[in-house]
């Protein structure tokens, strides 16, 4: 696979980030360091209080929302065959509207490359979008951050990945306030592992307004560098990860968890069938692929809706978009004649 390096200062750190996007086909734009691993800063939030979940959940609405999301697919794949999630689920009573990146660097998405007020702001004319497109499903406003970024280097673990100090993470949290977002943590693995990474996250996944983001692009279980070819996950993976964060939900009285595992090819997800579902967590399967409309609606249609786990997301990328002709972004509008209608949707 041949990549393109852009290569950008990020400040406080000095470290160079690069983004890599495949030549030939529709792939995330991700940050890759030409450095090692930082010294975690010792963290100084404190998770908040967990808001107890609903006492009971109103599966008649649910069943509602859930056939408005299937949008009259008849093939039988959809909806996903799936128990009821434990009360106070996002989804699908909400749709999700997050914007993505990281604040070291302005090549990485839009979360980060403005100023936090003008990204609101901007964030803001999105959600009207789809409440205008949508009237039927409330948006819930998200952040998106690249808290474990893959790096172009070993470092000094050797795992060819960044762990972000944990006040960058409290920033995320603070600017999150001013728009009463949910905060999701994504986390690139490199040759590491999800079992190394999540748990170092565990103060804030304690947290009811913090998700979590997988990115098999850049999970490297062959021992390459990041970047050189696409990475994979298994159903084994994501079912740690949700195991994890079932049992987070159990043990701090959370509303259940929401984990976005980002897709643009098949064998970036192995073994679909063996995902499990659990009440405690919510799975959305995201289509993460960049390009002009016809091939992002078709990388959703092949590798999303063929292979249904539970819930569908769709990424737009501002700038990557563009490179392609038609160079347009697809509308809410157009996105709502999906089937499934996706429920989380990322702007990079």
């Amino acid at each position: 696979m041949k990549s393109n390096n852009l290569f950008t200062t990020i400040a406080s750190i000095s470290i160079a980030a690069s983004l890599f996007a495949c030549d030939s086909a529709p792939t995330t734009t991700a940050a890759i360091a030409a450095t090692g691993d930082t010294t975690k800063v010792p963290a100084t939030a404190q998770a908040a209080e967990p808001a107890p979940a609903a006492l009971t959940l109103d599966t008649a609405l649910y069943n509602e929302h859930i056939q408005h999301m299937v949008n009259g697919d008849s093939s039988g794949k959809w909806p996903a065959k799936t128990d009821y999630p434990k009360a106070g689920a996002i989804l699908p009573f909400k749709r999700i509207i997050a914007y993505y990146g990281n604040l070291y660097s302005t090549r990485m998405g839009i979360l980060g490359e403005l100023p936090p007020k003008q990204m609101i702001d901007r964030l803001k004319v999105e959600i009207k979008n789809w409440e205008a497109a949508d009237p039927k499903t409330p948006v819930q406003p998200a952040l998106h951050y690249i808290c474990v970024t893959a790096q172009g280097s070993p470092g000094a673990a050797g795992k060819y990945r960044l762990r972000m100090p944990f006040k960058q993470i409290d920033s995320v949290l603070n600017i999150a306030k001013m728009i009463d977002a949910i905060v999701f943590l994504d986390i690139q693995v490199g040759l590491g592992t999800l079992q190394e990474e999540i748990p170092e996250l565990e103060k804030y996944l304690a947290m009811p307004n913090v998700h979590l983001g997988i990115d098999p692009e850049f999970s490297m279980k062959g021992g390459q560098a990041p970047g050189k070819v696409i990475g994979s996950f298994d159903a084994a993976d994501i079912n740690y990860a949700t195991e994890y964060l079932a049992n987070m939900v159990k043990k701090y009285n959370l509303p259940p968890k929401v984990l976005v595992v980002h897709r643009f090819t098949r064998p970036m997800v192995k073994n679909y069938q063996q995902i499990k579902t659990r009440p405690e967590v919510q799975i959305v399967m995201h289509m993460d692929g960049w390009g002009a409309p016809a091939r992002k609606i078709g990388t959703y249609k092949h590798f999303i809706y063929t292979e249904p786990v539970e819930y569908t997301g769709f990424k737009i990328f501002y700038k990557n978009d563009l490179k392609e002709t038609p160079s347009r972004l697809l509308t809410a509008e157009e996105l709502m004649k999906l089937k499934p209608r996706p429920l989380y949707i990322q702007y990079q």
